[in-house]
C-alpha cells in the first residue's frame, strides 16, 4: 500500500489568535517545586510509611454488597496474617485480576517484601481509612468484589 503526501486543504480560515498559550500549561517546564515533589506519592519513597489507623489485622465478617462494576481489590498489610492470606489466595486473586492495597507498611523495603509475598499481583501502598469507613470494615486481610466482602 503506497502512501502519497498531499497538500493540506484549508476549508475555512477565519484568522484568530494562536491557541498556544492555552496549551503551554498542559506540559509546563519543570519547576524546582515539581522536582522536589517527584519523590512523593505511591511511586516515590515519599509515600512511606503508610498507615491506616482504622484498619488492623483481624477476622473479617463476610457479607454481600451491591457495587456493580467494582474492580476486585484486596487489602493487606505488613503482618503474618496478610502473608499467609496472600499465600493461600494468590491464585484466586490472580484469576480475578484483583489489585492490592497495602494499607499498613513502614518502608519501601517492607513494601518490597510484601510484593515478594504477592508474586505477580499488582500492589499499591495506600492509606485506606476512607475506604474502611465507607465499607464498614475494621480488619484485613480481605477481598472486596462487586458482590462480596470476604476474608
Amino acid at each position: 500500500m503506497a502512501v502519497h503526501a498531499t497538500s493540506l486543504i484549508v476549508v475555512e480560515d477565519r484568522g484568530g489568535v494562536s491557541a498556544l498559550p492555552y496549551y503551554q500549561y498542559l506540559a509546563p517546564e519543570p519547576t524546582e517545586q515539581s522536582a522536589q515533589s517527584e519523590n512523593i506519592g505511591v511511586r516515590g519513597q515519599g509515600s512511606f510509611p503508610v498507615r491506616s489507623d482504622q484498619l488492623t489485622p483481624g477476622q473479617v465478617q463476610g457479607r454481600v454488597i451491591n457495587a456493580p462494576g467494582l474492580q476486585p481489590l484486596f487489602l493487606v498489610g505488613d503482618d503474618e496474617s496478610s502473608r499467609k492470606w496472600l499465600s493461600q489466595r494468590r491464585d484466586q486473586l490472580q484469576q480475578l485480576q484483583a489489585v492490592g492495597l497495602v494499607v499498613n507498611v513502614a518502608s519501601a523495603e517492607r513494601f518490597a517484601e510484601i510484593q515478594r509475598w504477592a508474586g505477580n499481583l499488582q500492589l499499591v501502598p495506600a492509606p485506606s481509612n476512607d475506604l474502611a469507613q465507607r465499607l464498614g470494615v475494621q480488619h484485613y486481610p480481605l477481598l472486596i468484589t462487586a458482590t462480596t466482602i470476604q476474608q
